[in-house]
């Protein structure tokens, strides 16, 4: 894509926590026309110096081509676009607005249906990955919405990572995203269980992980908790409480479309009780500790050097 290809919409971007600010430095960085805003302001003024502009209010971005948004919660979303001060508060409206904030069905299609009313487009684009990841450039997205609108967003979303999936319309990203969560908590205790096994049969976390990674079992997720299983780092990516609140999502999702769900429920209780055991500012591959603990173990690092399979 060229310099003049990439500056011929103008981006807009609010939320710049630990992803989005990966998120936006990485557009930014590719020369695109991008302004930011963020409820402290100090925490986004950084990325001028990689080309971003500061917006001084929420209603500054109301006249971008493409707004991207990546906060904490739906409530947040809502807030930024439709608040007293938010971005329509003016009566303009982005063209389209992408959204990767972790939300339910329920608030997506709520704002899908207010921002229709303003002649917004409205993407759900959730994410897999964290802000290593972005920083690696191999984060994806999935998307759903108005084909029209993807097919003038991919470009950026594909600047942030390694691509995306368009998965229909409406909020069918969500129910993916929600879906993708549930299979991450089954599979982090699934490999805590097994490597737990290989280690009291007498096998060190490093050797069994590293057979793990080689095998038809190997994977980017498994690769990247690989450290953090060998050396006991659980520096956190993604907390217990977030992982059991998509959980939660997943279940109340199986509910509603009658489908049992018996290992996410397993899994749901275990991370409670990770939670519940003072875990709670840990990343939730610390599940390693809490089975090992089940199994009359106690786990020391071993302090070898692994990769995490980014770079």
């Amino acid at each position: 894509m060229t310099t003049a290809n990439i500056k011929a919409q103008r981006l807009g971007w609010i939320g710049i926590g630990r992803m989005g600010y990966a998120m936006a430095e990485r557009l930014a960085k590719a020369g695109c026309d991008i302004t930011v805003w963020n409820r402290t302001r100090e925490k986004a003024e950084p990325l001028a110096k990689a080309g971003a502009k500061i917006a001084s209010s929420l209603a500054d971005l109301a006249g971008c081509d493409i707004l991207f948004t990546m906060v904490a919660t739906g409530k947040d979303v809502k807030e930024v676009l439709f608040g007293a001060n938010g971005v329509t508060s003016k009566g303009k409206a982005p063209g389209i607005v992408v959204d990767s904030t972790s939300i339910s069905l329920e608030e997506s299609a709520e704002i899908r249906e207010k921002l229709g009313k303003t002649g917004a487009k409205f993407l759900a684009a959730p994410v897999s990955g964290n802000d290593k990841v972005v920083k690696a450039g191999k984060l994806m997205f999935v998307v759903s919405g108005p084909q029209v609108a993807y097919d003038t967003a991919r470009r950026y979303l594909d600047l942030m990572g390694r691509g995306s999936s368009y998965v229909g319309e409406a909020e069918l990203a969500r129910i993916a995203k929600i879906c993708h969560n549930v299979h991450l908590s089954v599979v982090i205790q699934s490999l805590c269980e097994i490597t737990v096994l290989a280690q009291k049969a007498g096998m060190p976390r490093h050797a069994f992980l590293e057979f793990i990674n080689s095998s038809i079992f190997g994977s980017m997720f498994t690769r990247y908790k690989t450290p953090a299983l060998v050396n006991l780092d659980f520096h956190v990516t993604f907390t217990p409480e977030l992982l059991r609140k998509d959980i939660d999502l997943g279940l109340s999702a199986g509910r509603e479309f009658g489908v049992p769900m018996p290992l996410a429920s397993t899994t749901r209780d275990l991370v409670q009780t990770l939670i519940g055991h003072g875990y709670t500012d840990q990343d939730f591959a610390a599940l390693l500790m809490l089975e090992a603990r089940a199994s009359g173990m106690e786990l020391k690092p071993e302090n070898v050097p692994v990769s995490d399979g980014l770079s």
